[in-house]
């Protein structure tokens, strides 16, 4: 079994805070780098808990890490109890079935994470006058202790950097490697000089989706910064009837965010939010919650109150391509599963997370999991980008 490296070092005050709340959203901020992403501002995360969409009765429960130098806030992390495996996109069902059938502890898991967001970033914000490896082996030596005090059988770090994955398996968690698709923006000057990048088959059958929308009187547009500002309850009760048409249609649906959550969300930050509508006829049809920063574009939740030929395809993937192409955004990160995005352009990017079983029976076994899926996984991601690229190589500058 491998080892937790929990050894005393001369270290901040460490703190577990159950609500987002109880930290001043400007200190939390401080934390922030540039290159972070909109998930992990406090005002996204603390309308999580104050609308209800996490807490009690929802499986998930706060448990904030964060160390002081005296008062001052100068290493974070959000974490959660959590009691399942649904939502926080962990893909680790085998693992927990396995441990349940013998009788072994796996749940709760105690998560650094953001509920319901499987998008790549910054897990451990830590001020830019501290050492970034050495509060980031605090906060999991914090978060080991606590996750054995709460009772957790299991410790995750999911969706982090590559850099932070390195350092928690310098401290003894399994680094598992995963993979979701993103577009990316190889300095495009329009919609049309990245279609020349394929086939001219593969060229030819997404324009003929392009055109499906026009051909039954639906306008596409996004909908951003100050008509988002001038009425955000408007527009939080459109992205929750959306959100909500496409999950009330799935049998296994799950309603994790609410039209409370989309009104905190949009009156807090409104510049970072945007929304995709599908319009026809003066009523929106359809469209897509997405979050933006000024290099890249989040997308997040689709939805559509009238079924038409490729609108999701338009509305969710190729508008906003388009829109990134035009404001020199360098990726668009649609969100997690979907092969069919390969055949859109969008291409495999590795994602990163890092994993520990308190009881060693399930752990030994879990890392032997994660070492033949990281072999499999770095082959096939190679074989993909030598043998068979979707998108044609741009000729040498």
């Amino acid at each position: 079994m491998q080892t937790i490296d929990t050894s005393p070092t001369v270290s901040p005050l460490f703190r577990i805070h159950h609500a987002l709340s109880e930290i001043p959203s400007a200190a939390w901020n401080a934390l922030l780098d540039e290159d972070a992403t909109p998930f992990l501002r406090w005002e996204w995360l603390e309308a999580l808990e104050q609308s209800g969409c996490v807490g009690p009765g929802t499986g998930w429960n706060a448990a904030h890490l964060a160390l002081y130098r005296s008062d001052r806030l100068v290493a974070a992390a959000p974490c959660y109890i959590h009691e399942e495996s649904d939502g926080d996109f962990s893909q680790d069902w085998n693992w927990a079935d396995a441990a349940g059938r013998a009788g072994i502890r796996f749940y709760p898991k105690l998560c650094v994470t953001v509920p319901f967001t499987p998008v790549s970033g910054r897990r451990f914000l830590v001020a830019s006058d501290e050492n970034l490896r050495d509060a980031v082996r605090e906060l999991l030596r914090g978060a080991m202790n606590a996750a054995e005090r709460f009772g957790c059988g299991t410790l995750q770090v999911l969706f982090c950097r590559d850099e932070e994955s390195l350092m928690a398996a310098d401290v003894g968690l399994a680094r598992r490697i995963h993979f979701q698709y993103h577009w990316r923006n190889e300095r495009y000057s329009s919609f049309d000089d990245f279609l020349a990048r394929f086939s001219s088959k593969k060229r030819n059958a997404i324009r003929r989706e392009r055109a499906a929308p026009d051909k039954e009187g639906i306008r596409i547009r996004t909908v951003r910064g100050d008509e988002l500002a001038r009425n955000p309850s408007g527009w939080a009760a459109t992205a929750d009837a959306l959100h909500r048409s496409t999950v009330e249609k799935l049998a296994w649906g799950r309603r994790w965010i609410h039209r409370e959550f989309y009104e905190l969300v949009l009156d807090r930050m409104p510049d970072h939010v945007e929304i995709v509508v599908a319009e026809r006829e003066g009523r929106i049809i359809a469209g897509a919650f997405n979050l933006a920063t000024t290099s890249r574009l989040f997308g997040r939740y689709w939805g559509c109150l009238e079924e038409h030929p490729f609108l999701h395809f338009n509305v969710s993937l190729y508008h906003s391509i388009e829109e990134c192409i035009r404001m020199g955004r360098i990726a668009f990160e649609p969100g997690a599963g979907g092969e069919h995005k390969l055949t859109r352009g969008f291409e495999p990017a590795e994602t990163f997370s890092a994993h520990h079983v308190f009881d060693e029976r399930v752990d030994v076994a879990v890392r032997k999991a994660i070492a033949a899926e990281n072999e499999g996984l770095g082959e096939a991601l190679r074989n993909w980008k030598e043998r068979s690229p979707v998108l044609k190589k741009r000729e040498a500058a």
